[in-house]
């Protein structure tokens, strides 16, 4: 039974007990305008729509994954800056803020993961972990310079600080052309629910891969895996593996984790433009792993 008491205490401190910003405002309206495209999706279904949906979700989430994520904040391999920035610029196009403010964030959760300094922990709420942090984060973290600290090697390049202070304008320039291109069907296909779609499976990384799942690293953490997030995040859902070995370029260690970001990185590796790919060796597995540390307490028990 659902206590509605509770959830309006939850909405009351979350929406109306604190100050929003411009950006906050900015962000949330980005949101609701999003969702209202993909709940139009029935209405305007075609297959060159659909197709076009499909084709963008992995363009621009493989941007985020591979690039902002195993590229830019764990250093996990080495691109050509051509195809660095190539990538990077796919995932700005996935309306998950600038790559300085991705990689920040993401960089800052792994420092203090899990704790009240985490920017995005389910220790807060899952609500929290979810989406409002997202809607929040400038509020908690300060200014500019205090937020973006981290990234120094990210600031130092014009292109990162181009793409952060533009990121939202090629997100509307792209829904511009998708709408030139076929109308509302592709507005709402390809912009509506591709990003949606995408947005909850990399928020879903936030708080369900720290809720639900099989944790078989000892991490110190609440991180785990989780195979439809695995499925729907090119491999990202495969979380408890990626915090025992942060920077491991594969995430899907068994055959039967589906990764296909790391798909993408070992064909970039066969043709030479991915290199120093950063992988754990099976000594470093074997002393990372749960079941190990269990059996070695059940032995000094005995």
């Amino acid at each position: 039974m659902i206590d509605w008491d509770r959830w309006l205490v939850k909405w009351h401190v979350e929406f109306m007990g604190r100050q929003w910003n411009f950006v906050d405002l900015a962000t949330l309206a980005g949101l609701v305008y999003l969702h209202y495209l993909a709940v139009l999706a029935p209405f305007y279904f075609t297959w060159p729509a659909f197709r076009s949906a499909v084709a963008l979700y992995y363009i621009s989430g493989v941007g985020v994954t591979l690039s902002f994520h195993r590229n830019l904040s764990h250093k996990s391999f080495k691109l050509p800056k051509w195809l660095e920035y190539f990538f990077a610029y796919c995932g700005v196009l996935s309306f998950q803020r600038s790559p300085l403010e991705w990689v920040s964030i993401h960089r800052a959760h792994h420092q203090y993961t899990d704790t009240w300094n985490d920017p995005h922990s389910p220790i807060r709420g899952l609500w929290f972990s979810h989406v409002g942090w997202a809607l929040d984060y400038r509020t908690r973290f300060g200014s500019y310079e205090a937020r973006l600290k981290n990234v120094a090697d990210l600031k130092s390049q014009a292109y990162y600080r181009f793409l952060h202070y533009t990121y939202p304008l090629h997100s509307v320039a792209l829904g511009i052309l998708l709408y030139a291109k076929g109308g509302m069907p592709f507005l709402v296909w390809g912009m509506g629910v591709r990003t949606v779609l995408f947005l909850h499976a990399i928020f879903g990384i936030n708080s369900i891969c720290h809720t639900w799942g099989q944790q078989v690293w000892d991490t110190g953490d609440l991180s785990k895996n989780n195979w439809l997030i695995g499925l729907m995040a090119h491999g990202e859902g495969w979380h408890n593996n990626h915090h025992a070995f942060e920077y491991s370029a594969q995430h899907g260690f068994e055959w039967w984790q589906i990764d296909i970001t790391w798909y993408l990185i070992r064909f970039l590796q066969a043709v030479g433009l991915a290199t120093d790919v950063k992988l754990p060796t099976e000594t470093q597995k074997k002393r990372r792993a749960l079941c190990n540390k269990i059996n070695e307490e059940s032995l000094k028990q005995k």
